[in-house]
């Protein structure tokens, strides 16, 4: 029998994110016809607009779903925009059918908000993590690409999804045709659900010290509060001059501005994701004093918190609107 596989698509979607989830199950049923079905939903029925202003046509409501099938809810920067009671309700009464519930890109924020994800492991686009934890501080959240815990099934977005629609099928139908799927796309390996989302950080900033990589990652880990140059340097077991000679050679850096960069992106992070207020973003952030918080912001995005959030939300609408 086919498998059924639905998709509701929220206003401003990842596109790449979607397409990368039907793709393969379109290969598959190439090698073995029949395979899968799939299925496009809105919350009206009508056209629903990606992020990118690409319009996709739906082909119905919220609506009873096969037995047995699969829903997975493809959201983008502003997930809980149209969450509304009905859908709550909606995808309630899909999870007591017994229906597979997941969420790719930021749809864990929906099943999340709809209390569907207690006790289940969960992830999303790393962008959207930090939003995801102050948000849902209960609830058990990875870096991993894509995570399948029972019932629930979670992607990254992006091109994770195809990682995520590649194990399904391996384990639906053996690896030969998941890996026969995955030469289609030219891929050079299936990768597993614990690869990094990111570069690792050695990749990303070009440094090769494994000193720095570690201090590096002991900043991201801990922005509040942060943690002092001499706590970090003693980490790695060495000096607050050796560390601060390491920043400047590798990074032409300072360790306390290179964290202060890091806080304040994360900070942009949670502005932009959560509705969190601005000081409650600050202490989030490690920022004792709100004025210094805007200060820096400032100095580093050319606007103060407040006018980015705005911003930002308001191009995102319009987006929608006009695409």
């Amino acid at each position: 029998m086919s498998q059924d596989f639905y998709f509701l698509l929220l206003p401003g979607f990842s596109a790449i994110g979607f397409i990368s989830a039907i793709e393969p199950l379109r290969v598959a049923n190439r090698f073995r016809p029949g395979l899968y079905r799939w299925h496009v939903l809105s919350l009206d029925g009508g056209p629903v607009l990606a992020s990118s202003g690409m319009s996709v046509n739906a082909d119905a409501a919220l609506e009873p779903l096969r037995r047995g099938a699969t829903l997975l809810i493809v959201a983008g920067f502003e997930p809980l925009r149209a969450f509304t009671a009905a859908l709550q309700h909606w995808l309630r009464r899909l999870d007591h059918e017994g229906v597979t519930l997941g969420g790719i890109d930021t749809g864990a924020f929906v099943l999340a908000e709809a209390g569907l994800l207690a006790g289940h492991r969960v992830t999303l686009h790393w962008e959207a993590l930090e939003a995801f934890k102050e948000s849902y501080p209960q609830l058990q959240a990875t870096q991993e690409l894509f995570e399948i815990d029972r019932q629930r099934i979670t992607s990254a977005g992006g091109t994770a999804s195809i990682d995520l629609m590649l194990d399904l099928v391996a384990q639906a139908h053996g690896s030969e045709l998941a890996i026969e799927v995955s030469e289609q796309f030219v891929l050079g390996r299936i990768r597993p659900r614990k690869d990094h989302q990111r570069m690792q950080i050695a990749s990303r900033y070009g440094i090769r010290n494994k000193k720095l990589v570690h201090v590096i990652g002991e900043m991201e880990r801990h922005s509040e509060p942060p943690l002092g140059t001499l706590a970090l340097a003693e980490a790695v077991g060495i000096t607050r001059r050796q560390l601060e000679r390491l920043f400047r050679l590798h990074l032409n850096d300072t360790p306390s501005n290179f964290y202060l960069r890091l806080r304040l992106d994360k900070a942009r992070q949670l502005l932009r994701q959560t509705d969190m207020s601005v000081l409650e973003v600050s202490i989030a952030c490690g920022f004792e004093s709100p004025s210094y918080f805007t200060r820096s912001y400032r100095a580093r995005f050319v606007c103060c918190p407040r006018e980015d959030r705005l911003g930002e939300r308001n191009s995102e609408r319009a987006l929608s609107v006009n695409p």
